[in-house]
């Protein structure tokens, strides 16, 4: 009964910046992970950014050292600041929430329906 719903995405020049918003139906504390995922135009989906009940975080390697996931429990609710933006930044992002752990590893079970976000150059 998790519901995922993202916020935040838009039109944005490059080298600007953008925050998602994913509000969840439940505490944070009930899942093992929370991600950000995204599909750009002709590309496949690609994990972008997580982060576990424990707090840690990792990063595609095209987003190191410009985005940064985080979480306030109280609200329910997972962000991605994005800076920097690159053109090739733009894509559908999806908040998804890991309810389980297959092998150590989140399976994401539920999912958003997505937010646009386009970077001009």
């Amino acid at each position: 009964q998790v519901q995922l719903v993202e916020s935040g995405g838009g039109l944005v020049k490059a080298g600007g910046s953008l925050r998602l918003s994913c509000a969840v139906s439940r505490s944070i504390f009930a899942i093992h992970a929370m991600g950000w995922h995204r599909q750009a135009p002709g590309k496949q989906r690609e994990l972008v950014a997580a982060i576990t009940d424990g707090g840690s975080t990792n990063y595609a390697d095209s987003v190191k050292g410009r985005f940064t996931i985080s979480r306030d429990n109280a609200q329910n609710t997972v962000y991605l600041q994005m800076n920097s933006l690159k053109p090739d930044d733009t894509a559908v992002y999806y908040c998804a929430a890991a309810a389980t752990l297959r092998l150590g590893i989140p399976t994401y079970d539920y999912w958003g329906k997505g937010t646009r976000v386009t970077v001009s150059s």
